[in-house]
């Protein structure tokens, strides 16, 4: 069975955002056994010319749920502006992008298979076909910053492990 654009954007994009709500709720809810202050975590940068905790969180839903908006209207942009979220409103982000994306039918994005994306910053300007766009720039930047948010929980002392990026796999039915 060939793989759909369905099971190559919305079944990814849902296992690693739920496992990133877990992986935030373990940070709230081990936060003050370890001393971590959520207000400065929502700032903390693994490297000076990196972009904060906050950012990362932001760009697994913009990579995400943003990805298949722009499949459906072609076009793919930086944000405009970069909301400002605490700890709690990082949750809440995860949950609702795990929602918008359950709401996403098979049908729905099966059908936009086979179109163009252009990504527009400023007067850059990259054309992609929608596959190419999902392979090769939507899922390797919300990988890229949900793994940067993974590190810097660990890094902070969060107890999670690679399972709990993982998420819930896909495992055979009877395994």
């Amino acid at each position: 069975m060939a793989s759909s654009l369905y099971d190559i954007t919305v079944t990814p994009y849902r296992q690693i955002v739920e496992s990133m709500a877990g992986i935030l709720d373990k940070g709230a809810e081990q936060s003050q056994q370890l001393g971590i202050d959520l207000d400065e975590l929502v700032n903390f940068s693994l490297y000076d010319d990196m972009l904060p905790f906050s950012f990362q969180v932001f760009a697994v839903g913009y990579h995400s749920v943003g990805a298949l908006k722009a499949v459906e209207s072609g076009v793919f942009t930086r944000p405009a502006s970069l909301p400002e979220n605490d700890y709690a409103g990082l949750q809440s982000l995860m949950a609702e992008t795990a929602a918008t994306l359950a709401s996403y039918s098979r049908e729905q994005v099966d059908a936009m298979a086979g179109g163009d994306v252009m990504f527009s910053a400023g007067e850059m300007e990259l054309p992609f076909t929608t596959e190419g766009f999902i392979t090769s720039f939507s899922l390797p930047n919300f990988y890229f910053h949900a793994t940067t948010a993974y590190d810097i929980l660990r890094l902070k002392g969060v107890p999670i492990g690679k399972l709990d990026f993982l998420g819930r796999m896909q495992l055979k039915a009877g395994g």
